[in-house]
C-alpha cells in the first residue's frame, strides 16, 4: 500500500512512525514532512507540499495515485481535501468539508449535539459584540469564551472572573483569532476532570480507540494561558468502562448518527474533548483529526496495523475490525520554545537528540523542527514530543523526563508535572 501523510507536525511524524512499522505499507509520501520523518527509513518521502495548498496536494494525487491519504492537520480537512480526492476516486481518511464543520465551527458543533441529545455545556454563540455582552450579564458568571472557526488550537479563553470573560469577549471582536473570531461562543464552565477520547467512524458504525488526558495550560499547576498542549499520557484513571461506554453510547455514535441523518455521513476520526464529572461526561468539543499531542501516545500503545482499519473507514466498512492495545502505559512531554503560546524565536539549535532517543523505552516526535546543515533547528512553539512507554505511568514518565534531560535546548521549556492527575 502506498500511503500518502499530510502534514509536518508531532502528530503526522507519530502516524508515519506507525505506518512504516506495518508490513502493508510499502511506500509513504508526506507533504511536507519533518526531520524526524525523513529519518525514518527508506519507506518514507517527503514532497514539498504544504499541507494547507490542498490545490497541489490534489494535483500530486490525480498524477500518483496512492492507495490511502491520510490527512493530519485540521485546515485541509476543514477546506474540503477529502471531497476534492473522492471526485478522483482516491481513497482519503479525513470527514467531508460539511462533515467536519463539527471543528469548523463550534456553533455548527453544539448544534449537532443538540440535534443528537448530546451532553454538553449551556451556550450562545453571537456576531455581534453588545448582544454578546448583554447575554453574559444575564447569566451573570464567569465563562469559556470561544472563537467560533479554526485558531490553530488556540482560540479558547477559560475565564475565571465575570470581568475577564467581558475583556476575552472584548477581544475577540477586536481580532485577536482574526476572522476566527468574527463569531463568538459563549459556554457555561463544567467542573470535573478533562479527558479525550477517540474513535473511528465509517459514516454509520464507530470504532473505539482509547482515552487519554493532557495537559493544555503552559506551565507546572495548570497555570499560565492555554496551548495546544503540554503533555499527555494513556491510560488515564478517570476514563473508567464506565465513561468509556457512556462516551460512545451519549456522545459519539449518536453524533455519528445525526450527521448521516443529515446526509453528510462522517468518515474519519471522532476526537471528542470531554469534561468527566459526577454526571458522567460531557461534550466540551469536537475536532475533525486526530489530537495532537493525544495521537503520539495512542501510536506509541497500538499493537495491531493502522493502516487497514483507515483504509476501512476512508471506504465506508468497519465491519469486523478492532484495535489490539498494548497493556503498557505511555507518556508524553512536549518541549516548546520560551514564550510559547504567544510571541518566540525561531531557529534555535537542538542538540542531545540521538541520546534522547537511544534511553530504553523512548520515542522522540518532531513537532516543530528544521534542518540546516546536518543541525535540527527549532522553528514553531512545540518543539519536540518526548515520548515513552513502560509497564506503568510511573515509570514511564520517569523515563520520558529522563529522554527530555538528555536534550541540550536552552531556549526550550516544558512542565515538570505531567500525569499529576493519575499520580
Amino acid at each position: 500500500m502506498h500511503v500518502m501523510l499530510i502534514g509536518a507536525g508531532g502528530r503526522e511524524h507519530a502516524l508515519a512512525w506507525k505506518l512504516a512499522g506495518e508490513k502493508g505499507v510499502d511506500k509513504i509520501t508526506v507533504a511536507p514532512g519533518n526531520p524526524g520523518m525523513r529519518a525514518l527509513g527508506p519507506k518514507i518521502e517527503t514532497l514539498e507540499v504544504p499541507a494547507e495548498d490542498v490545490a497541489n496536494l490534489v494535483a500530486w494525487a490525480s498524477v500518483q495515485y496512492p492507495d490511502l491519504v491520510v490527512v493530519g492537520p485540521e485546515a485541509p480537512i476543514c477546506e474540503g481535501i477529502a471531497d476534492r480526492l473522492e471526485e478522483i476516486d482516491i481513497a482519503c481518511f479525513a470527514p467531508s468539508e460539511e462533515a467536519a464543520k463539527i471543528e469548523a465551527s463550534k456553533r455548527f458543533m453544539k448544534e449537532i449535539a443538540a440535534e443528537a441529545g448530546v451532553p454538553t455545556a449551556a451556550y450562545g454563540a453571537f456576531d455581534d459584540k453588545a448582544a454578546a455582552l448583554e447575554w453574559l450579564e444575564a447569566r451573570g458568571e464567569a465563562m469559556v469564551v470561544k472563537a467560533d472557526g479554526l485558531a490553530a488550537g488556540k482560540g479558547v479563553v477559560v475565564c475565571e472572573t465575570l470581568e475577564e470573560t467581558r475583556g476575552a469577549v472584548e477581544e475577540m471582536f477586536a481580532g485577536r483569532f482574526g476572522h476566527a473570531g468574527e463569531r463568538v461562543v459563549l459556554e457555561e464552565r463544567l467542573e470535573g476532570e478533562e479527558a479525550s477520547f477517540f474513535a473511528i467512524s465509517d459514516g454509520e458504525r464507530v470504532l473505539p480507540m482509547i482515552g487519554s488526558q493532557d495537559h493544555k495550560r503552559a506551565f507546572d499547576g495548570d497555570e499560565g494561558p492555554n496551548t495546544g498542549g503540554m503533555g499527555a499520557y494513556s491510560p488515564a484513571p478517570v476514563f473508567t468502562d464506565d465513561v468509556r461506554r457512556q462516551t460512545i453510547e451519549r456522545i459519539i455514535q449518536p453524533t455519528a448518527d445525526a450527521l448521516a441523518a443529515r446526509g453528510t455521513p462522517y468518515r474519519g476520526v471522532f476526537y471528542a474533548g470531554l469534561m468527566v464529572g459526577p454526571d458522567g461526561p460531557k461534550l466540551i468539543e469536537f475536532n475533525a483529526r486526530f489530537g495532537d499531542p493525544e495521537c503520539q501516545v495512542m501510536m506509541r500503545l497500538l499493537k495491531s496495523d493502522l493502516a487497514p482499519v483507515l483504509m476501512a473507514a476512508a471506504e465506508g466498512d468497519l465491519s469486523g475490525r478492532a484495535f489490539e492495545w498494548s497493556e503498557e502505559a505511555c507518556a508524553l512531554v512536549v518541549m516548546a520554545t520560551k514564550g510559547y503560546p504567544e510571541g518566540y524565536e525561531k531557529g534555535s539549535v537542538i542538540g542531545g537528540l540521538d541520546a534522547a532517543g537511544a534511553l530504553p523505552g523512548v520515542e522522540v516526535f518532531h513537532a516543530g523542527t528544521a534542518e540546516r546543515d546536518g543541525a535540527i533547528l527549532a522553528s514553531g512553539g512545540r518543539v519536540l514530543n518526548v515520548t515513552a512507554t513502560a509497564p506503568s505511568l510511573k515509570e514511564a514518565l520517569a523515563s520520558a523526563y529522563a529522554g527530555v534531560d538528555a536534550i541540550d535546548w536552552p531556549e526550550g521549556f516544558h512542565r515538570r508535572d505531567i500525569g499529576w492527575r493519575a499520580l
